[in-house]
């Protein structure tokens, strides 16, 4: 791979991971397009990776979404874009930021800002073209590297040594920033629990608990989307080791009342634990039997879709315990009337509640992984017709009591069976 790059790139030098990392992606998506449009805009235009993929690349992690910087203000980035004929998308403009859609990937480039208030919800901001003023105004160090298409890093706050060092620090005073946006104390918890090696610094823990009350000032969905990226970070389960994380986050989420299972859980539940959503993690913090997980639905504004799915959960733990709950008979049944995706998750919320590697419950998983849901072999049409009935009330009620004794008998109907249900 690196004399690939070196054949490329027409250097003697030798990659470091680093380099080759900033070399994919430049080779590997076309953020080569944006360059181009923002350095041709003037003689000192230039566009920089920030924030976590620089942070993510310097840690050898995995990218997954690409950050700029740039010192050109939204509307003079507009102006970039559009003369290469690059889509884009303004949602986020009122914070500086433009959204580039480029072969179906998203990229969000942020002009470089300054603060002139803040409030620990929101912040007014004037742009600038000071990369430095830009960075202090970030929250840890390790957040404000930026770097060139090249990957030269442009690091006034030294964060690239703090991640090698498994420093989190946060830049200026701790107090500060927090009470620029409160947000940072959750932020603070996420990047401490995976990249952190040291101790919390107790100045930095005096300063969130005085500072804690002001979390109740932010929207409930900057908080979930938070606790989403806290739950799905890679080192998720190490906070069961970290007392003063712990006692943050059940603070400001004290519907988790599950967390300190995580240290409990069987070696099958931690292995498999960052391949499962976040709803069914978060399902399996707040659900404990009682109307915690309701009221987490009721303060907490997720969709549709994801209430109903904590919801199904809510409604089968409480029948956990009652005798043959879990066998293919039952489960096929559940999973007949929801989907296949809504079994599995029952069957994983009950192992990730067993003490011991539970086999057969991992072999019943494994059943209904392969295991396709059946149709309903009866057509109405037909029946109406072989029977010459109409529909009405008391058809359907036929229906339901055929479709009733096919599930229980393992989707199986003779014949003689329908012929009784029709004929009495």
């Amino acid at each position: 791979m690196y004399n690939f790059f070196r054949k490329i790139f027409k250097t003697n030098r030798k990659l470091t991971p680093k380099d080759s990392s900033f070399l994919s992606i430049y080779n590997n998506t076309e953020v080569s397009k944006l360059f181009e449009a923002i350095s041709n805009f003037n003689n000192t235009s230039e566009l920089r990776y920030v924030g976590g993929c620089v942070r993510k690349i310097l840690n050898q992690e995995d990218v997954d979404d690409i950050d700029f910087a740039v010192n050109l203000n939204p509307n003079q980035v507009i102006e970039c874009l559009q003369s290469k004929n690059i889509k884009f998308f303004q949602t986020g403009i009122k914070h500086g930021t433009i959204t580039a859609n480029i072969g179906q990937k998203n990229f969000e480039i942020t002009s470089l800002r300054e603060d002139v208030d803040t409030d620990g919800r929101h912040a007014i901001v004037r742009y600038t073209t000071d990369w430095l003023k830009d960075s202090s105004r970030r929250d840890f160090t390790i957040n404000s590297i930026y770097a060139d298409k090249d990957g030269n890093l442009f690091d006034p706050n030294g964060g690239a040594k703090d991640i090698e060092e498994g420093k989190v620090i946060f830049i200026g005073n701790a107090d500060n920033r927090i009470q620029e946006d409160y947000l940072r104390i959750l932020r603070y918890l996420r990047f401490f629990i995976n990249y952190s090696n040291h101790p919390h610094n107790s100045s930095v823990k005096k300063s969130i608990k005085q500072n804690i009350a002001g979390v109740a000032n932010l929207s409930k969905e900057r908080l979930i989307s938070e606790l989403k990226k806290i739950i799905l970070s890679k080192n998720f389960l190490q906070l069961s080791k970290d007392s003063f994380s712990l006692e943050i986050l059940t603070t400001i989420f004290p519907q988790l009342v599950n967390l300190n299972n995580l240290e409990k859980m069987n070696d099958y539940s931690k292995n498999i634990f960052k391949n499962k959503t976040f709803i069914f993690l978060i399902s399996f913090l707040i659900i404990d039997g009682t109307d915690n997980a309701n009221y987490f639905l009721f303060k907490y504004n997720l969709s549709n879709e994801d209430k109903k799915r904590i919801k199904f959960l809510i409604e089968n733990y409480e029948l956990f315990s009652e005798k043959d709950y879990f066998n293919k008979k039952n489960l096929q049944r559940i999973l007949y009337f929801n989907s296949k995706s809504y079994v599995i998750d029952l069957i994983d919320l009950k192992i990730f509640n067993s003490k011991t590697v539970p086999k057969k419950l991992i072999q019943l998983k494994k059943y209904f992984e392969q295991f396709e849901k059946p149709i309903f072999p009866l057509k109405a049409q037909d029946l109406l017709e072989k029977y010459n009935l109409k529909e009405g009330k008391e058809f359907g009620q036929k229906i339901r009591l055929l479709e009733d004794l096919w599930l229980n008998n393992r989707f199986k109907l003779s014949n003689k069976e329908i012929d009784n249900v029709f004929n009495n």
